[in-house]
């Protein structure tokens, strides 16, 4: 007598909805890092920007290289503000397939428990039915010594 759990083609579509899920949240992982890394990069470019222009203006420096820089500055000053965007929305998206990734990984664990627990119910009735045949043997022995 071969095992065989009833919930079987459920669980491996639970499974397969779960690496799904792992699959989503990796690829959302990676673009919140690749976008976070930018936006480090920008911050970085900004300050090394300042510390730059600070030095220069100790030693004097034209206005058209000031408004050079400033501009300059600006125009970075709103793609550090559109990546910060880009990475919140990257972390949300993020946190979602986290979550999804939680409730599937739980799903899957609940049929793997029933699995578990039918499991050990059959083999349950295994051990009763060999209980059984030996109690049917040792009565035929028995009753084979008593002719």
């Amino acid at each position: 007598m071969v095992y065989q759990y009833k919930f079987d083609k459920i669980l491996h579509i639970k499974e397969k909805e779960k690496d799904e899920a792992l699959n989503f949240f990796n690829e959302a992982m990676q673009k919140f890092e690749e976008t976070a890394g930018k936006l480090y990069e920008l911050l970085k470019k900004k300050e090394d920007m300042q510390s730059f222009q600070n030095s220069k203006l100790e030693n004097g420096l034209p206005i058209q290289e000031i408004r050079h820089h400033q501009h300059f500055l600006l125009n970075l000053e709103k793609t550090i503000d559109h990546y910060q965007k880009m990475v919140v929305n990257a972390r949300g998206r993020m946190n979602f397939y986290q979550e999804k990734l939680m409730e599937k990984n739980v799903e899957v664990k609940k049929y793997e428990k029933i699995k578990e627990k039918d499991f050990l119910i059959y083999k349950a009735g295994l051990r009763y039915m060999e209980g059984q045949q030996m109690d049917d043997i040792s009565i035929q022995q028995y009753m084979n010594r008593g002719n």
